[in-house]
């Protein structure tokens, strides 16, 4: 699997993640993408478990600047 893959996989997992969070905390969409990424490794750390076992080794070990990045970056449609 490409980088390229693994980066819109993991922009994926993470999306299902600002959902929940923007679910439990609506004030959560106005916040910085620092503030967001802080709160998105907290959850990836808590809830890796509960994803397919191919998600769990993309995110499991990602660090909070790389949660932050990927937050930044937009996909070309």
């Amino acid at each position: 699997m490409t980088e390229e893959n693994n980066a819109n996989r993991k922009r994926k997992i993470l999306d299902k993640f600002i959902e929940k969070l923007n679910q439990e905390d609506p004030q959560m969409y106005y916040a910085s993408t620092s503030e967001v990424a802080r709160a998105i490794h907290l959850m990836v750390r808590e809830h890796t478990n509960r994803l397919p076992v191919e998600d769990q080794l993309l995110v499991k070990h990602m660090s909070r600047e790389e949660i932050e990045m990927l937050l930044g970056f937009h996909e070309k449609k």
